[in-house]
């Protein structure tokens, strides 16, 4: 299987990316003759995550859909013996659920430890729990010899692009993953495979959200968060975001933005509710700062049945709406003002005068490295 193949799996239907995805309450059981599933379950910073990737043969094209995608939440690098314990148990609950729910056999299952837990166990002097954390689900599936990878911020963030860009843009994307402590991406300078030049920052939506709370000490209002919260993201930009964008080199190389990450994916919603079947979501800088405003002087406009309300279909208007609720589910006000201010100052670096540049928020980027990972993993 090629990465052109693994490409066609995230990108969109809109000029830039194609996929078919399934949501995965309406994915019967395929006959096994039909199709040849594969399985990647990450242990992440806050919990872990199962895809179900569908590979389709035909005599044109090689098509993967998403046949599951969901996640337990944890919290493993808290590293307490009760987050162990929870996502040592999400851990066989998900293999599990693989093999008896989905058919997957044992070896089509795959399973990879996230660069955030590794960069935080080390940060932290943690490294043991990783490896406890292997022996004792080799130990619960009796399965002593388990492949389980431990894999670094500079794989991951290749992985990923391999997994989200289609190889038709491979060489003039940049891809950025805004997570909740870093962000991490970057692109293939000279046109090959060879070379990924690693973009990051250790700034995330909940690290900001944080440094933004600490600031605000006993005032906890709207009006002094947004006032404390530009000048973390000042801060950031000044030290940080200017300095990585332009020290790797990817504005004059770099057609495409695409963005990951939880962050990426609430401002799609937000933006553009309508788009319920695209996972990747053309935005313009003007879009976000727009989007950021309203957090912040009239939040009540995003209220899920407001927001959706001009969307004619009403299957669609109903996702729409779902999609919204899950959005604020997951972010507060604060929160989404935090990510949505920090992708503005990373879009802000690409927004010239002089060039333009597409950008495009993935909704979905999370399956994109583990997916290329059992792309790559297949193939050797």
């Amino acid at each position: 299987m090629t990465h052109s193949k693994m490409a066609r799996l995230i990108l969109p239907l809109i000029a830039f990316f194609s996929v078919k995805l399934v949501n995965a309450q309406n994915s019967a059981k395929l006959p096994v003759k039909l199709r040849t599933a594969y399985t990647g379950i990450e242990v992440g910073s806050k919990g872990v995550k199962m895809s179900i990737l569908e590979l389709k043969n035909s005599e044109a094209t090689v098509d993967f859909r998403i046949l599951k995608d969901t996640a337990v939440n944890t919290d493993f690098i808290s590293f307490s013996p009760e987050t162990f314990s929870a996502t040592l148990n999400g851990l066989i609950g998900l293999y599990i659920t693989a093999g008896n729910e989905y058919g997957i056999p044992s070896k089509r299952i795959f399973t990879v430890i996230s660069s955030g837990v590794k960069m935080q166990a080390e940060k932290n002097n943690k490294l043991d729990w990783i490896n406890n954390l292997i022996d004792s689900f080799r130990l619960k599936i009796n399965d002593p010899y388990r492949k389980v990878d431990v894999v670094d911020v500079q794989q991951e963030a290749r992985l990923s692009h391999l997994g989200i860009v289609p190889e038709s843009k491979r060489f003039n994307t940049f891809l950025i993953d805004i997570g909740s402590g870093n962000t991490k991406g970057g692109f293939f300078p000279y046109g090959d495979l060879n070379t990924f030049r690693l973009f990051q920052l250790n700034w995330g939506t909940k690290s900001i959200s944080n440094a933004t709370e600490k600031r605000c000490e006993n005032d906890n209002s709207l009006d002094n968060y947004n006032r404390q919260l530009s000048k973390v993201l000042g801060g950031a930009e000044n030290t940080d975001i200017i300095y990585a964008v332009n020290s790797s080199g990817s504005y004059k190389l770099s057609d495409n933005i695409a963005v990951s990450g939880g962050a990426a994916w609430a401002v799609a919603n937000l933006t553009h509710p309508e788009m319920t079947d695209n996972p990747i979501v053309p935005v313009t800088y003007k879009e976000v700062e727009k989007l950021f405003e309203k957090l912040y002087n009239n939040f009540d406009a995003l209220a899920p049945t407001f927001l959706a309300q001009t969307i004619t279909r009403s299957s669609e208007r109903e996702q729409a709406i779902k999609n919204i609720k899950a959005v604020q589910k997951v972010f507060d006000q604060k929160s989404l003002m935090a990510g949505t201010g920090l992708l503005l100052k990373i879009m802000r670096q690409f927004a010239s005068a002089y060039e333009t540049k597409q950008f495009f928020l993935v909704k979905n980027g999370s399956v994109g490295w583990i997916s290329a990972y059992v792309d790559q993993t297949v193939e050797n």
